[in-house]
């Protein structure tokens, strides 16, 4: 590779150097600065004149930034060291991933999952079938789904690592986020660009709903960011939920259907309400599967119509699905009596469903507490539609109970005044009790106190909820 090929991809301006740092130029990996080597490239949204010495000192081949702040060019030029400024950093994170898989992972078969709601299900899901297979398969889901960005080179270093470690990779399963941005500003095309650069053989699309506010400000937009993916896979067989009106709207040119019900069509899976079907045949029972509610049988049947769309055979399928074991806060149960579950629904569609699966759990005399944590620092927007969600979900036989999390959550998560007004506004309009705790620590203190040994807790929210099982082991 070229440094000045290199600058065209990604739309930048080289500025330094015409030529790569390091003696031996560029390693072929893209990583961070903290991790990086003699010969890395590494891509940061954001550097300054500390960086760039950094850089410098470390040897590595250049550097690629969206924000040079604070004399970063000036230190460049000193310093005789590249710095490549591009305009779209989702542009050299973009094309770090193609090049990777290319010199890594050239002859891995992979899949791209995205959508608003399940996508790390769903990845995680198709990741352990595969490994159960017995196949070199990495995925960069993780139970936080912290990896799903084109912000940094992350899922371009996990490829690299895993492959200098131990050995060609027979599948990749790459997570893809919806709707991209940093500090307000949409990163267009983000998952078409993402999917474009991963070559899937695959793609799933779980579903499109609202969710990122501020990036996306209506339905409209999320399906403008979505409908370029199918373009993205090109002749790739494009997995779709049946069941989602916006999702059907998508032209793709190789669908396969999933469907809570029968549609009929061979091209597809479904549950019928007892087995998922496929061809007129049974794949697994209802007693088989590792979870039942709804949206997660939804899951379910993504991930096996990707294995079937992959060519694994139905038995293989099997073992993977009744063997699965869910991901952290993906309604995880916590205990037994009460009855605990912890599920990251942190928008309206997945509270919503979160909620009404629980409630099926009810029997006469049970109450259900929802703890319920208030997203912070995420503007006015999200949390309206949120506790819009939470309204339409609550009755008698529930409890709702709020918490900012102050005690465990960073200065990028705290709850404003505004997040939590709307919510307390919200919930008194409507006429709906609540009680508030500003720490994680105490709501769930007071809510397991309170709650009988047969009712049934139900934890949910993003990063303000994230500690409350390690929090729950103490007080319990």
């Amino acid at each position: 590779m070229e440094i000045q090929d290199l600058a065209k991809s990604v739309g930048g301006k080289l500025y330094g150097n015409v030529d790569f740092f390091s003696i031996d130029g560029f390693t072929g990996k893209f990583t961070f600065l903290n991790d990086a080597h003699t010969g890395d490239i590494v891509i940061r949204h954001w550097i300054n004149a500390t960086g760039i010495e950094m850089a410098f000192n470390k040897n590595i081949a250049c550097l690629i930034t969206q924000t040079p702040k604070d004399g970063a060019i000036e230190t460049a030029e000193r310093l005789n060291f590249p710095l490549i400024v591009t305009d779209k950093i989702e542009l050299a994170n973009a094309y770090a991933l193609s090049h990777t898989i290319d010199k890594f992972s050239p002859n891995s078969t992979n899949i791209v999952i995205t959508g608003t709601n399940g996508k790390s299900t769903t990845s995680h899901l198709i990741y352990h079938i595969l490994k159960t297979a017995g196949y070199h398969v990495l995925t960069n889901t993780d139970s936080e789904s912290e990896f799903n960005t084109l912000i940094d080179p992350m899922v371009s270093k996990l490829i690299s690592d895993e492959v200098l470690e131990n050995g060609e990779l027979d599948y990749l399963v790459i997570e893809v986020s919806e709707v991209q941005g940093w500090l307000g500003n949409l990163m267009e095309n983000h998952a078409a660009l993402m999917t474009a650069a991963a070559n899937p053989k695959v793609a799933v699309i779980t579903n499109i709903a609202m969710d990122h506010i501020g990036l996306v400000n209506s339905i409209e937009d999320v399906f403008d960011e979505i409908s370029t993916v199918p373009k993205a896979i090109g002749d790739g067989v494009c997995v779709l939920n049946h069941d989602d009106e916006l999702v059907m709207k998508l032209d793709a040119q190789n669908p396969f259907y999933v469907s809570m019900s029968e549609i009929g069509n061979l091209n597809a899976v479904c549950y019928n309400g007892s087995e998922i079907v496929h061809d007129g045949k049974s794949i697994l029972t209802a007693e088989e599967l590792p979870f039942t509610g709804y949206h997660f049988i939804q899951n379910i049947l993504s991930a096996v119509g990707t294995a079937i769309s992959l060519g694994l055979d139905i038995e293989t399928i099997r073992k993977g699905v009744k063997s699965y074991k869910a991901l952290n806060r993906r309604f995880a149960k916590l205990n037994d009596s009460p009855l605990i579950y912890d599920d990251f629904a942190h928008n309206p569609d997945g509270i919503r469903a979160t909620i009404s699966e629980t409630k099926k759990l009810l029997k006469d005399n049970q109450k259900m507490f929802v703890v319920c944590a208030i997203r912070g620092s995420r503007g006015v927007e999200i949390n309206q539609l949120n506790v819009d969600a939470l309204c339409e979900s609550m009755d008698d036989n529930v409890e709702l109970i709020l918490s900012s999390s102050n005690d465990v959550v960073n200065e990028l998560n705290i709850v404003t005044a505004e997040e939590r007004d709307v919510f307390f506004n919200t919930l008194k309009e409507n006429d709906i009790d609540f009680i508030h705790y500003e720490t994680l620590k105490e709501c769930l203190t007071e809510t397991y106190q309170k709650a009988d040994s047969d009712d049934i807790i139900l934890l949910i929210g993003a990063q303000g909820m994230d500690p409350a099982e390690s929090l729950l082991k103490d007080i319990i």
